[in-house]
């Protein structure tokens, strides 16, 4: 099956989102490699404070839109793009590269996330793991590198997982380098995703939500804020 890998981005507020479906992604981030960035409004929200973080997004290899209100946002400014969920893709893509590192969250949720690897993908290689909790980041960025994966994927939470990836970037050239977020507490069966009715919906934050309250306060009100600010500037830079 052929896919169009020169597909056009679309701008929201000053950040080029690709437009790909998920089969063009997961083709094109195995043909360039380099930084994939899941964005959400929080990610954009941020951005929009902090220059270089801003930078790290604009010079991403493929930004596709993982958050529900980046679709949305997409839609109010003319754009039927859908949202890629970042954890299927992520997964997606270690069925398509052998040799995995993994870094990020804690150590019996990394543990938990590397046996289940293990019996999904029995025949890769995965080549180096490390939990979250380091002080020594020098250390983790020259062992990586050291080892050389394909497929690396970082769990340490946006900003900084997004700027851990932007300091190996001249370094693993060859790379696929992926912020997941969350992903590793769902892949170790701590967290259950939501029912496939809210994933269809693009309602998982809901869910979400209902079951860990405290993360209300992350939410809101940056997902009302993000969509007014969409309705006030369209594709222009809202800085």
């Amino acid at each position: 099956m052929l896919y169009n890998l020169c597909m056009e981005r679309a701008k929201l507020l000053g950040f080029e989102i690709d437009t790909f479906d998920a089969d063009s992604a997961v083709c094109y981030a195995k043909s360039k490699k380099g930084h994939v960035i899941t964005i959400n409004p929080e990610m954009m929200d941020y951005a929009s404070c902090h220059a270089d973080f801003a930078k790290i997004i604009k010079e991403a290899e493929l930004v596709i839109p993982d958050g529900v209100g980046v679709e949305l946002g997409l839609r109010l400014v003319g754009r039927k793009v859908r949202r890629i969920a970042g954890i299927e893709f992520a997964k997606r893509m270690i069925s398509e590269f052998k040799k995995v590192a993994l870094i990020g969250a804690r150590p019996e949720i990394i543990e938990k996330v590397l046996d289940n690897l293990k019996k999904e993908f029995p025949e890769h290689d995965f080549v180096y793991v490390q939990d979250g909790y380091f002080k020594d980041d020098g250390r983790v960025l020259d062992e990586v590198v050291e080892k050389q994966p394909e497929l690396l994927l970082v769990a340490l939470g946006s900003p900084k997982q997004e700027e851990f990836i932007y300091r190996l970037k001249t370094r693993l050239p060859n790379t696929l380098m992926i912020g997941v977020g969350g992903s590793f507490d769902v892949w170790s069966g701590e967290v259950h995703r939501a029912p496939e009715i809210y994933q269809k919906l693009g309602l998982e934050w809901l869910y979400r939500t209902v079951k860990e309250p405290k993360r209300f306060k992350r939410i809101f009100p940056t997902l009302p804020m993000f969509v007014l600010k969409v309705l006030r500037y369209g594709d222009k830079n809202a800085n």
